[in-house]
């Protein structure tokens, strides 16, 4: 488990609660996947989980994923992994800083429907692009060769 973080969103810091095992097994899932299709000549970054991202006054997020512009650190896809019974900040207040400041790319990954939301955001507008589960698979066009079937995802560990 990892200890509990802060985050603000419009002045108000939310104490994040510890992260479970499973969380934390699915948030290593993925970056190892999209460290392993970065290019190696690519403009994006892979940052540390929970990294400390200010996207305005006033705002400072921990992404589980996180992918920013390496000359700008501008966040271009963040990925949320939900933990039961903290859903309300990332499905609902964060979802909507990111689109209220244009993150590119968005994944909030759900282990209790075993799912992912992807969106994206262009000049006019944030949009819910997918809902993947069971045997479809995840694809970026910045990450050539990544292909996350969500049953690999969502497997249970091995013995």
């Amino acid at each position: 488990m990892s200890a509990p973080y802060k985050e603000l969103i419009d002045g108000e810091t939310f104490i994040r609660a510890s992260l479970n095992a499973p969380h934390e097994l699915l948030c290593d899932r993925l970056h190892a996947w999209v460290a392993a299709h970065l290019p190696a000549n690519s403009s994006l970054k892979l940052l540390p989980r929970r990294t400390a991202l200010a996207l305005r006054p006033g705002v400072e997020i921990c992404p589980d994923l996180a992918l920013v512009h390496g000359g700008t650190a501008r966040l271009y896809l963040a990925a949320e992994v939900l933990q039961p019974g903290d859903h309300h900040p990332d499905t609902v207040l964060k979802k909507q800083l990111y689109a209220d400041c244009r993150v590119p790319r968005l994944w909030i990954v759900d282990s209790r429907y075993q799912n992912t939301e992807v969106y994206g955001s262009n000049a006019l507008c944030f949009r819910l692009e997918a809902i993947l589960s069971g045997g479809e698979t995840l694809t970026e066009l910045t990450l050539p060769g990544l292909a996350v079937a969500m049953r690999d995802l969502f497997a249970k560990p091995s013995a």
